[in-house]
This record gives structure tokens, sequence and C-alpha cells, in this order.
């Protein structure tokens, strides 16, 4: 790179900055990171490093960098932890700290013994004070304020500053602490259609899943995520590349439970009957979903709907819920009136919603945006309904919601706050033994600068907004709250590097929300994670996850013994075929007609096939096969009763291993050549199996059954 810093200058300012300027591959090689691609994510960090000049300006205050403020823009401790806050001024000046608490409270700050020498900042003398954080502060979002006095100057010259401090919890009750470990189910909701579906799985369908597997002693029924998607148009259909993060979908809202639907009169209840004829009639079918289609008639009946007077108590609380959301609601609601006129491509004028032309146009469009706003306060209503039914049904900890990685990059979280997110930059993952020549996700990485200047209210809002009606949140690649792979615009996905976050801060907000919402927390821990990590998370109180299928132990699969206890434990996920096709080798066939495998197809053959011979094999030396050569369901039965045999105190079956499912809900490697996310949830006949029949699904309770007994079995209660 011509004109370009020193190496050695570049990294250490990207090692100030939690850039990696090394990694090891997953073939055990050290890589160091390129000059060109440390540059490009420090810009997207905000600190400009492209010439001599602007790097040695960036390494001048890197070590004066908390010099430079009075207070830390955001301290995070965990609860009962005493700490020590610095505090910067004028040499000689005098300052006290007050801790003003979420409630109102006020608690002065005693200060402690500093011996740091006043350093030269930008011409002037700077002095350090240090002050303890007492370990009896409670849970919450406080804040410090500190009074700085220049030396030989009255109180009129006084000036304030403030920054924030999280006190966040140590650790998080285990399921087994509150009596409500214990086995559930997972699906892709939008696949579990009814016959009054419109066309994709709802809340209604949530609320009968919980309802019939919570009376078969089922905790919880674990969903894909519910997060926004695109208002009109073609919708996303992967529901890990959502629009927001902190909102919902309306297209999972069931109209006909609006309460405003039976007050209205015949005319208008025909429109909403007559929009929802041929999404309903698509429910009855084994074909691809058609979000996009679903959506439109859905939205049609809602607008509807929306239209419909409200009583006085209706209104109230529907006032009440806007306030409570307040401006991330409203913004979100503006960039989907906005999607509405514009498309993905807003004027550049409205590159944001605080413009003066973004304005304007708040007020032209204040009918469509309180339309939005309400979609979401009925989206709430009935998410709160399904988790009251689950529980009612004897739940103990009832939906399980999950969060995705990151967001759209042109989406509405990514609008409304643009400077949370970096720019020129997209998330994905370094090359690995399945994909070697790495992958973008595409969305864009927060950007940890922001993060701390913002003192982490994205994800305080997001987390808050996702575990309000939740029993616990499943944390999709839970390494993205250590560090994710930046990659440059412009670069292939090997050419990235990993970014460090402020896991402590970013874990304990997560925390503290689960605690206000008695919010169990697991994350997916899959994969590469370094083993620190885990430790950390057990530390936590925060469940990790394990999959039979990739617990191995050499070639043989790991004893369920040797299963940790802070997990969720299933058998497959919804990145492989269910396993009525992964044991037939299917998603061997899958993978060689997409041309992606990276192996011979004989080879990969050959392994699944002494996978599947291993898996018997283990099978029938613990007792849970009688012979060699079982059925399918006898196999699948067994594999579920083996783990029910690990000391997981959460276990989960894939609702379509129950039904006998052959085809995967998703391919990785694969964009349009697959259709991920659109299978309906049909049995091993490709017939449709709708939420009405799962009660009497005979392969459903046969499974249901045997698992049950071995769980009761290796887990009898008192």
């Amino acid at each position: 790179m011509a004109g370009s810093p020193p190496q050695d200058m570049l990294n250490r300012i990207a090692d100030a900055y939690g850039v990696a300027t090394h990694y090891w591959s997953f073939a055990g090689e050290y890589v160091t990171v390129d000059a060109d691609t440390l540059v490009a994510v420090l810009a997207a960090m905000g600190i400009d490093t492209s010439t001599p000049e602007a790097a040695q300006a960036a390494l001048d205050t890197v070590d004066s960098r908390e010099w430079r403020h009075v207070l830390p823009a955001t301290t995070v401790v965990r609860e009962g932890n005493e700490q020590i806050i610095r505090v910067h001024v004028p040499h000689g000046a005098a300052v006290t700290l007050t801790y003003e608490l979420e409630d109102g409270g006020e608690l002065p700050a005693v200060q402690a013994e500093d011996f740091e020498l006043p350093r030269l900042i930008d011409g002037a003398m700077i002095g350090r004070a240090a002050f303890v954080i007492p370990g009896n502060l409670p849970l919450g979002y406080h804040t410090v304020r500190a009074k700085v006095t220049p030396p030989a100057a009255g109180e009129e010259a006084a000036t304030w500053h403030s920054g924030a401090l999280i006190v966040v919890p140590a650790r998080l009750p285990a399921p087994a602490d509150r009596g409500v470990a214990g086995w559930g189910v997972m699906s892709q909701l939008y696949s579990v259609r009814s016959r009054e579906s419109w066309g994709t799985g709802d809340t209604a369908d949530l609320a009968e899943l919980g309802s019939l597997f919570g009376g078969l002693g089922a905790q919880f029924v674990l969903i894909n995520p519910l997060h926004a998607a695109e208002p009109c148009g073609q919708l996303t259909n992967s529901p890990y590349l959502p629009t927001s993060r902190r909102f919902f979908n309306p297209l999972y809202i069931r109209p006909e439970d609006i309460r405003e639907v039976a007050y209205m009169d015949s005319g208008k209840r025909s429109m909403v009957t007559w929009a929802g004829q041929a999404p309903k009639e698509s429910s009855l079918h084994n074909t691809l979903l058609d979000r996009s289609a679903c959506w439109e008639a859905k939205r049609s009946a809602l607008e509807v709907i929306y239209r419909e007077p409200r009583s006085h108590a209706r209104q109230a609380d529907f006032d009440a819920f806007r306030a409570a959301e307040g401006q991330g609601l409203e913004d979100f609601a503006f960039w989907c009136a906005m999607y509405e006129r514009y498309g993905k491509h807003f004027p550049a004028a409205c590159e944001r919603p605080d413009t003066l032309a973004a304005r304007r146009e708040r007020a032209e469009l204040s009918e469509r945006i309180d339309f939005y706003c309400w979609c979401q306060w009925v989206m709430d209503q009935q998410l709160e309904a399904a988790q009251k039914v689950a529980r009612d049904a004897g739940m103990g900890i009832g939906v399980v919601h999950d969060l995705a990685v990151g967001v759209q990059a042109c989406g509405a979280d990514a609008w409304a706050n643009p400077d949370a997110f970096a720019s020129g930059v997209s998330v994905g993952s370094p090359p690995d033994m399945y994909n070697q020549l790495g992958q973008d996700w595409s969305p864009p990485p927060f950007n940890p600068v922001e993060l701390d200047r913002q003192h982490y209210a994205p994800v305080r809002d997001m987390a808050r907004t996702v575990m309000r009606h939740a029993g616990a949140l499943r944390i999709d690649h839970v390494m993205g709250f250590f560090r994710l792979w930046w990659i440059p615009a412009g670069n292939k996905p090997v050419d990235g590097t990993y970014v460090y976050y402020n896991h402590e801060a970013l874990i304990g907000v997560l925390m503290l929300e689960a605690v206000r919402s008695g919010t169990f927390l697991i994350g997916e821990d899959l994969g590469n994670v370094e083993p620190w990590v885990r430790d950390f998370l057990t530390e936590r109180g925060i469940f990790g996850t394990s999959v039979m299928l990739f617990e191995k132990e050499g070639e043989s699969f790991r004893a369920p013994e040797h299963y940790r206890s802070a997990s969720l434990v299933t058998v497959d996920t919804h990145d492989l075929p269910p396993l009525a096709g992964y044991l037939a080798g299917e998603h061997v066939d899958l993978r060689a007609s997409l041309n992606i495998l990276v192996e011979p197809v004989e080879q990969v053959r050959e392994e699944a096939r002494r996978e599947r011979q291993v898996l018997i094999e283990t099978l029938c030396g613990c007792g849970l096969l009688e012979n060699g050569d079982p059925t399918e369901r006898e196999l699948i039965e067994a594999m579920h009763c083996y783990i029910a045999r690990t000391p997981a105190q959460l276990q989960a079956i894939a609702l379509v291993d129950a039904v006998g499912e052959r085809r995967t809900q998703n391919q990785p490697g694969t964009d349009t050549e697959y259709p991920n996310w659109k299978i309906p949830l049909a049995d091993g006949t490709e017939n449709v199996v709708l939420t009405e029949d799962l009660g009497e699904h005979p392969r459903l309770r046969s499974l249901i059954a045997a698992y049950t007994a071995e769980y009761e079995r290796c887990h009898p209660r008192g």
C-alpha cells in the first residue's frame, strides 16, 4: 500500500480498538491480517489510518483516550462487586462524584487513593482522581455525576459531567433453580399452519403449540426469530436477516383474534374474510411458502381492522404502549412508511430520520406511521396471549424466542440509528472446513466505539422488547457478543478480520434485561468457540447449546454423561435435513445437486454411511436399539432417548423429526439455489401436517412417549 503507515504502527492502533492483527485459521495456520484490511476496518469504526500522518495522529491519542474525558462514557460493574472509577480533570481542580440511581436516589462517592502523575494533554496538565463504586448498588441503569471546580475558582465556575453506570447481575439463576428444567419442542413457526392460518404459521398457532405440548409435559416451545421484515414488496425469507431485531414481523398476526373484529359490521367483516380466503387455502397444501403474497393479503385485512373504532380502554392501552416504546417505535414505523413510499432507496436527504427533509416526510406519513405502530401493539398483545396459554398449559418456561446475529444494512435499525453501526463493512465468517472461502452474511456490525458512547442503549432496547413475553431467549451465534468477523466492502470473506467487543458490557446488559423479564438466556455456542467463552457463559448462568450429531470424541459419539448440565441439547439443527432425511443421506445428495461439496461426493457418502453405522452401534451398545437394522422410526426415537440420558437441564425435540418431515429448512452456502426458509411442515409422505392434527399424529405420539419415558427414568422428580 503506497504511502501506508508502518505495520507496527497499524498493529498498535488496531490492538487498542480490539481489531485482530492476526488469527489462527481452522487449519491451524497463523494468519497475519493485511494492512489494507486493518485500515478499512479501523475506518469503519471512525479511526482514520489511511496515511502515515493520520495513523500517527490516531496513535498519539490511543494511550491518552481516557484522559481526554472527565468520565468514562459507560461503566459496567457486576452486582456485589466493588470497583474503581477514574476521573480526569485539570490538574489541581476539585472534584466530587455522585451516583444518581435509576429510581431517583443519590449516593455520594468515596474517593480512593490514586498516585498517577498528571499528564500533558493537548497543552494542558490533566490529573486523575479515583472513586469507589460500592458493591451494594442495586441492579439498573444509573448515572455518575462529577462536579469539577477549577483551581482557585469559586462555585460559579464549577462544571458538571456525567456518564452511565450499569450494574448488572453476577449470575442468572438456572432453570433447575426455578424448578422448570425439562424438555420442549423447537419449530420454525412460519411453517406450522392450521386451517385458519393465512398461509404461514402465526401467534394463534404458537398458542396451540404451547397448549398441546404443555399438556404433554413440555416446559417450552422454541421458535425461529420473529423479527420484522420489509413492510411491502418482496419479503426476505430468512428470519435471520431482518430489518429490525427490536420489533416484530406483523406477518405473524392472526387478524381474527384482534378484538375489534368481533364488533365489525357484516360488510367490513366480509372484507377481512375475503382477504383471507386465498392464503388460508394455501395452508392446506404442501407448496412452498409465499410470504409476500400472504402478507399482502393480511395487510389489506389489517388496514380494515385498524380503521375500526377502538373503545376508550383499548385506545388508552395503545397510547400507553406507544409511549412506553418511545422514539424507537416511532422511527421504526416511520421507516416502514418510508419504505412503502420509496422502496429500498430513500432520498439522499432522508438518510436518517432526524434530517429536515425526513421531518417533513414524517408529518406527511403520520397516518401510515400510526398504522405500523398499531401493528406492533397488536403483535405485542398476541405474543403476550400466546405466552399465557403456554404457561397456563403447564409450561414452566413457555415461549423461547430467538435473537438473530444482525440486521439488513438498509433496514429499519440501521436507518434509525446509523451511528450505532459500522459503515463500509459486513459481518461474516472466516474460511472453515465447510466453507473454505468464508461467508459474507451481509449485516452491518455494531460499532463498539459508538455502543459505548450510546451507553449500550441499542442492545438494551432490543433485548427488552424481545424478552418482554419470552420465557427464555436463544442467542444465535453468541460469539457475536464477544467478537465478529468484519469484511470490508469489496473484499472477499477471507480478507477480513475479527473485531472484539466489550463482552462484559454486552452480556451484562442482556443479563440485566433477562432478570427484569424473568427470562433465561441460551447461547448458541456451536462451532469455533474459544473455550474461555464457554467458561465465561457458564460462570454467568448462560446456557450453551449441544447438538448430538456434532458431539463427537474422535469418530465416536460423546457419551451422554459427558454432556454439559448448563445447556440446551438437541439431536439436530435447522441447518441439517430432519433426521428422516439425514439418516437416508439426503443431506449429501442435496449438497451434491447444488454443487457445494468441497470433497468428492462418493467420499462424503461413505463418511455419512460410516457415521450412521457408528450411530447404530452406539445406540445398540447402550441398550437403546435391539438390533443393528432398525427402522427409521426406531432409530430416531433411540436418538432422542440418548439425549434424554444427558444431564442437560434443557432438551428439545424438533417438530419436523416428530412428524417424519425429510426436507431441510435451510441449506447453508445457498441463496436462490435452494428454497431456504420456505418449506411448510409435512410428513415423510409429503402430506401437509396442520396444527389441529398434531395431537393425534401417530409418529409424534410415539416419539414423545418413548422420549418422555426415558427422560423420566433418568430425571426422576423429587
